[in-house]
């Protein structure tokens, strides 16, 4: 089982990103996936989560409004679209089966400068 974070980079304060999580090894369309984030010295905390085909999704109060989840259960791809970036954002981002099944990948940094 292999989790492949990508997308993420340094942005000024109102920028977008879009992060991408491949997974392979497993039945990616089987598992509710979700997002997390980690930034130096605090825990890493979920983001949001989208169910198996997609159809309901949760996001953090932190990000909503803000941040999109969306899968591709084709590509085996989970996407985070991020508007409206603010410097508390950064951090290293992650994702991740819901139920804690899989090993962490390693992750995608994103730097929003003030």
């Amino acid at each position: 089982v292999q989790l492949v974070e990508s997308g993420g980079d340094s942005v000024q304060s109102g920028g977008s990103l879009r992060l991408s999580c491949t997974g392979s090894g497993f039945t990616f369309s089987g598992f509710e996936m979700g997002w997390y984030r980690q930034a130096p010295g605090k825990e890493r905390d979920m983001v949001s989560s989208i169910t198996n085909a997609g159809g309901i999704t949760r996001y953090a109060d932190s990000v909503k409004g803000r941040f999109t989840i969306s899968r591709d259960n084709i590509k085996d791809t989970v996407y985070l679209q991020m508007n409206n970036l603010k410097p508390e954002d950064s951090a290293v981002y992650y994702c991740r089966d819901v139920n804690g099944r899989f090993d962490w990948g390693q992750g995608t940094p994103v730097t929003v400068s003030a």
